[in-house]
């Protein structure tokens, strides 16, 4: 397998991230509220307050696999992540396979997330459409959308202003996190109790509860989605200093300080909600604030879910023009010369950023003109996460059950090879669970949305490695250690 040097100014990222900064992105990528906010409406109205647990189980299993990623960031701290690591384990082909369905998964993520955040700060805004048959959270769905394109020009701007615009952005949204996180959560759980504890085993023992297609597992294909994004501190590996020891710790530390967080407040916040809420409101969350600290909190709280929801979609689009960028240096890509091309001024790749913008905005424009498309968006998304997983964590055990695995500064010594294994067989169990076609839909096909987008990605993704397989040459990681 051919590698090519970086050392090249036109292909060379400035090193101005810290540790503190890249566990920040992880953390904005994954975001406590976009964790918890995105899903708990739904998750609840399907398994009721016993989806909690889920947040635990999702979490260990998710752990399990930031383990295995934080060592192999260790060993290879090059932007594109997934798929680099999955490259160098089994192979060029097997890691443009990986990186094409991580990067369509970013892609669609930042689309998607963009259209949230347009209904909470269309919501925080005062823009309400009561009444209207098809709406998120009182805001109809073209305002999401026409707020979501402005969404993505704005990051656009802030990506191409250089990455301490980035670091601004990310910082203040942590602390619009942990306040519309866990300082609502202490309020509410101080101060509202309207539930016993024991509501968190309620349905368990309902016939099927606990099968296959029953709720609990349904609801856990859902919160699948609070924890991805860890792995996102590595596709920013390179614009990061010291990250072979660096972004191990911030792989770790950003979904464990998030699950803590999304745990905490998800407990407070069923534990608070009113009966009445219970039975009958379509969005618990703002409903229960509402009536419980006020409109005025509830309304300050909607700025600050807006808040995490941008910093969510702005890590999300960082990443995705990361990807796009690392694809075309190793020349992988159409138009790989022009989408590998870094800024003069701030050595930032614009024109992968431009590209990933374009697409994400007409998904945009199509989740508003074509019926059901934004349902697919959301369904392959999850899914989308947990199939790039799937490379390396394959292509980590099989290397080292050929005994062929070379451990970087950051390793769990003899306890490696159990990690990997246990990880590989949770994210295969999280991926089938998140695809399995439950009768959810009225159009059957949407049942089985993940399956037809990954087998779409994937006829065209070969016939794109087709074209570009003779000239893909990988990076050379041992090149840039004199940047550490």
């Amino acid at each position: 397998m051919s590698q090519h040097s970086v050392h090249d100014s036109s292909h060379t990222l400035r090193r101005e991230f810290s540790l503190w900064t890249s566990f920040a992105f992880a953390f904005a990528f994954i975001s406590p509220i976009v964790a918890l906010y995105g899903i708990f409406g739904l998750a609840y109205s399907i398994s009721g307050p016993s989806f909690w647990w889920n947040f635990l189980i999702v979490f260990i299993g998710q752990l399990l696999v930031a383990l295995v990623f934080a060592e192999l960031v260790s060993v290879w701290p090059i932007e594109g992540s997934v798929y680099q690591w999955s490259a160098r384990l089994m192979g060029q082909g097997f890691g443009w396979l990986a990186g094409w369905f991580y990067m369509w998964t970013l892609v669609v993520a930042m689309a998607t997330v963009a259209i949230g955040a347009g209904g909470f700060v269309a919501r925080a805004m005062g823009i309400d459409a009561t009444g209207v048959a098809f709406s998120f959270a009182g805001v109809t769905v073209t305002d999401q959308i026409l707020i979501g394109l402005v969404i993505l020009a704005v990051g656009t701007i802030a990506n191409v202003t250089g990455r301490s615009v980035i670091k601004i952005l990310i910082v203040g949204s942590i602390i619009a996190e942990v306040i519309g996180s866990l300082g609502l959560g202490i309020l509410l759980l101080v101060n509202h109790r309207n539930n016993p504890v024991s509501v968190l085993t309620e349905g368990f023992s309902t016939d099927g509860y606990l099968s296959f297609s029953g709720p609990f597992l349904a609801t856990m294909a859902f919160v699948g989605f609070s924890f991805v994004g860890f792995e996102s501190a590595g596709s920013i590996a390179e614009e990061v200093r010291h990250p072979r020891i660096n972004v191990p710790k911030a792989v770790i530390f950003s979904i464990s300080f998030v699950a803590l967080v999304v745990i905490f407040t998800a407990l407070a916040i069923i534990l608070a909600i009113p009966p009445e809420i219970a039975a009958n409101s379509s969005d618990p969350v703002y409903d229960t604030l509402r009536a419980l600290l006020g409109t005025g909190v509830a309304k300050f709280a909607e700025v600050l879910f807006a808040i995490g929801f941008l910093a969510s979609f702005l890590a999300l689009q960082t990443s995705a023009s990361r990807i796009i960028w690392a694809f075309a240096r190793d020349n992988a890509l159409p138009a790989h010369k022009s989408l590998s091309k870094l800024s003069k001024s701030q050595k930032q790749p614009v024109n992968a950023l431009l590209l990933a913008t374009t697409i994400g905005a007409i998904m945009m424009v199509l989740s508003q003109v074509t019926p059901n498309f934004y349902t697919l968006m959301i369904n392959f998304t999850t899914g989308g996460f947990y199939l790039a997983f799937l490379f390396p964590l394959i292509g980590a055990v099989v290397v080292r059950r050929r005994g062929k695995w070379t451990p970087g500064p950051f390793n769990y010594g003899r306890f490696s090879s159990a990690i990997s294994g246990i990880a590989l067989i949770w994210a295969t169990f999280m991926f089938l669970n998140i695809s399995w076609p439950r009768a959810v839909f009225e159009q059957r096909y949407l049942d089985w949305s993940v399956w037809i987008a990954a087998t779409g990605l994937l006829v065209v993704g070969l016939a794109i490695h087709a074209t570009a397989r003779g000239r893909i040459t990988l990076v050379d990681v041992d090149a840039m250690d004199h940047d550490d």
